[in-house]
């Protein structure tokens, strides 16, 4: 694996580095610098402005659908740079990385000319409706229905675990269509308005008083017959394709909110005398060890794909990636609450202040739970390896997709 990026990159990566400091705030790359919730509230919206003016959201779209048309290095140089900046370059993550990108592989050109240029703006906002109560690791389950009445679809059924339910416009769906057909078979991917009559949003409080994930009720709620992406009944490939996005984004530069959130750790044993204990300094050294993996094994992926392999590929590294830095950070995390020993059973944060969770961004402390910043990621990292597909299941997916071992055996029907 060559790691030298090619030398036609190096003035682009000056230019977006000349383009960020031109845009960011002054003072951002000041040690220390910060603004005030307030502050920062305005800024979001001015920065969004920004990148949709300079064409860096979804930089990597073709021109004609309002991307700049970057090549996959041009792309991952500006992740690259945003990430060493720490700007955010995106509007809305479920929109530029997860339905956007579907929506161009599989949606129609009428679909693509009303959705994506509300996505560029910042102007529409996403969530996504696939897991249920009685169907996440065995997604394929799902009992949510979805039956045609005249021009519109007739939603019936429940999701759970629905990030950012509360502000999406729209919602991604995955509805059974054909109750007769087998299970893979069944299934329509939809754009569902979210702001109507018949959708219930209900928070899952955690136990750090923050409120991430909801559970969403649809009863006869409506959704236009056009809004089928990928062709009735084909929804189950449609959803792989979306989920392998949100497994292989960021290769580059996962590793980097890790590498940060590793140098506070060390920093707080340090601190306290626990880097004093052998063994912290062990688990320490091996956490680095971890973090210097996920960085190699995203050049790889990238290689993987500049390559065009299809032996390995993108499955098989998203799945193992996956696997890898979830078991990775409910580790570190452990070691974080180690370190912190009797004190992190205080609740350390102060009520109803901003804090920055090291590497992931800002975070509203709650007054009844307030947690700190460390203390609210140790326990984000439980869900770590459940969503997007549990560690079972990608391990499941190495052994019959790479190695062909047999299909686990399913539970006899009684």
């Amino acid at each position: 694996m060559d790691l030298t990026y090619p030398e036609d990159t190096i003035p682009f990566r000056a230019e977006v580095r000349a383009w960020l400091e031109a845009n960011l705030p002054s003072g951002w790359f000041e040690p220390g610098f910060k603004m005030s919730g307030d502050e920062r509230a305005v800024w979001i919206q001015e920065w969004t402005e920004k990148l949709f003016a300079g064409g860096w959201i979804c930089a990597s779209w073709p021109k004609e659908y309002g991307g700049k048309g970057l090549t996959t290095m041009e792309a991952v140089v500006t992740n690259e740079e945003f990430a060493k900046a720490g700007a955010p370059m995106r509007a809305d993550f479920f929109g530029d990385t997860l339905v956007g990108p579907t929506i161009l592989q599989w949606g129609t050109e009428e679909q693509k000319k009303e959705f994506l240029p509300k996505i560029l703006s910042g102007t529409i906002a996403w969530c996504q409706g696939f897991s249920e109560p009685n169907a996440g690791s065995d997604l394929a389950s799902l009992n949510t229905k979805a039956v045609l009445d005249g021009d519109e679809w007739v939603i019936n059924g429940q999701k759970i675990w629905t990030t950012q339910g509360f502000i999406a416009d729209y919602v991604f769906i995955l509805c059974r269509t054909d109750p007769d057909a087998p299970q893979h078979k069944g299934i329509s991917y939809l754009l569902c308005p979210m702001n109507q009559p018949g959708v219930e949003v209900r928070p899952i409080r955690q136990v750090d008083g923050s409120a991430e994930f909801a559970e969403v009720f649809f009863t006869d709620a409506r959704c236009p017959k056009e809004n089928v992406v990928g062709g009735l009944n084909n929804g189950w490939s449609v959803a792989m394709t979306t989920l392998g996005f949100e497994r292989g984004t960021s290769a580059t530069t996962g590793h980097r909110r890790f590498e940060t959130e590793l140098n506070h750790v060390l920093s707080l044993a340090k601190a306290n005398g626990a880097i004093n204990d052998p063994l912290i300094r062990q688990r320490l050294a091996v956490a680095y060890s971890k973090v210097q993996i996920m960085r190699i094994n995203g050049l790889r992926s990238l290689a993987v794909v500049l390559n065009g392999r299809k032996d390995f590929g993108v499955t098989a590294l998203g799945a193992t990636n996956k696997i890898f830095w979830t078991e990775y950070h409910q580790e570190v995390m452990k070691l974080a609450m180690d370190i912190l020993g009797l004190e992190g059973q205080l609740l350390l944060g102060d009520a109803g202040t901003e804090e920055s969770i090291p590497g992931y961004g800002r975070r509203e402390t709650d007054n009844k739970y307030p947690a700190n910043a460390l203390q609210s990621s140790f326990f984000f990292s439980r869900s770590e390896t459940i969503w997007g597909g549990t560690s079972q299941i990608q391990r499941n997916i190495v052994g019959e997709r790479v190695l062909g071992l047999p299909k686990e055996p399913k539970v006899a029907k009684v």
